[in-house]
């Protein structure tokens, strides 16, 4: 099934522009050969098998018992047993590989020199990067592992739709809405015998992006965020990067703040400068609700409601240093008038700032 029209009809009635049928954007090599409607597809076994056997013999690396045995083993994808026949004649790539697949050792920090030399072997570049990136995205390390498919093209790799799938995670999990819809549309049309858990799960990406919001201060998007600064502060990666998406969640939940209160003031300011519930603008101390109040609004109370944007950050670069004591204060202080649905949003923010120095689980 052709699905780059029915894709590009739902991203239209979804208010999202779609780049259907484009490569990802820039960082793509550009000398990358375009396909289209089903034109790749996973080398047969017997092919794969000789193109592995022949740059093993090319590198004077051949250990035919040991081939034999790698092409032997039933419980193995072709992808796999490609990568295993490669990393035989590479004692380097082989630590890299099995490294980066260890769940319990560190996320690498950088792109091997063998997959980013131009000048490698295309066919032992293609495949050790689509095997890097794989390994990379079950520890959740999405940079590296979309900088490694960007040194290479799917051309080369025994089976594309391994590159174009692990590609699209990295990229949906950074929040790459364009990038991920044309790498899940490539996956989708133009890969012909892609396996169905990367069709189901690509299709599910694709629908999930739908739903992001457009608008930077929305709730969900500041979410996003504030997952993939815990992500990296897992990964102990808490150096620029990082600060500066923390940056971005502070200013932008700073923003949701002031228009929030923007909306408290102007119902207040109504019925002749009488709030709704019959208090006066003001007399936050003497609040008697006779309803519950809605989500969309903040309650007045014995506080002034209102968060400074230089205390938010002064919060977040002096977070390590404040006692446990003060930390909860601040959170009951920022989350205090807001409506229920947003403090999750906003503790969450702060228990990040807590992993990033260790202060908490």
């Amino acid at each position: 099934m052709i699905l780059r029209k029915w894709f590009a009809a739902a991203a239209v009635a979804a208010g999202t522009v779609l780049a259907a049928g484009a490569d990802a954007p820039a960082a793509e090599p550009t000398t990358q050969t375009v396909y289209s409607f089903g034109t790749l597809r996973a080398l047969p076994a017997d092919a794969a098998r000789a193109k592995a056997a022949a740059w093993l013999e090319s590198v004077g690396k051949m250990d035919r018992a040991a081939f034999d045995k790698v092409w032997a083993e039933a419980g193995k994808t072709l992808f796999d047993k490609t990568v295993d026949s490669l990393l035989l004649g590479n004692p380097e790539a082989a630590r890299v590989i099995t490294e980066a697949r260890a769940a319990d050792l560190p996320a690498p920090v950088d792109i091997p020199v063998f997959i980013k030399d131009p000048a490698g072997d295309k066919f032992f570049r293609a495949n050790l990067a689509a095997a890097y990136a794989k390994a990379l995205s079950g520890k959740r390390v999405y940079e590296e592992a979309l900088a490694a498919l960007k040194c290479v093209t799917p051309d080369e790799c025994v089976d594309p739709s391994t590159f174009f799938f692990y590609k699209a995670v990295s990229e949906h999990a950074l929040m790459q809405r364009e990038q991920a819809t044309a790498s899940i549309v490539r996956l989708l049309d133009d890969v012909a015998d892609a396996p169905d858990r990367y069709k189901m799960v690509a299709t599910l990406m694709f629908f999930d992006m739908q739903n992001w919001s457009k608008d930077q201060k929305d709730l969900a998007n500041i979410g996003r965020l504030m997952d993939n600064s815990g992500r990296r502060l897992d990964l102990a990666r808490g150096g620029p990067q990082t600060q500066d998406i923390q940056k971005k969640i502070v200013f932008r939940l700073d923003e949701v703040i002031k228009e929030m209160e923007n909306q408290c003031k102007g119902s207040c300011n109504c019925n002749g400068g009488s709030c709704p519930n019959g208090g006066r603008p003001g007399n936050g101390n003497n609040i008697r609700p006779n309803s519950p109040a809605p989500d969309s609004t903040i309650m007045g109370g014995s506080g002034a409601g209102k968060v400074d944007e230089k205390r938010l950050k002064k919060l977040a670069e002096e977070w390590g240093k404040l006692p446990a004591a003060e930390r909860a204060k601040a959170v009951q202080e920022i989350t205090r008038d807001l409506p229920p649905k947003y403090k999750p949003v906003i503790e969450e923010y702060f228990k990040s700032l807590n992993r990033l120095n260790g202060t908490a689980p």
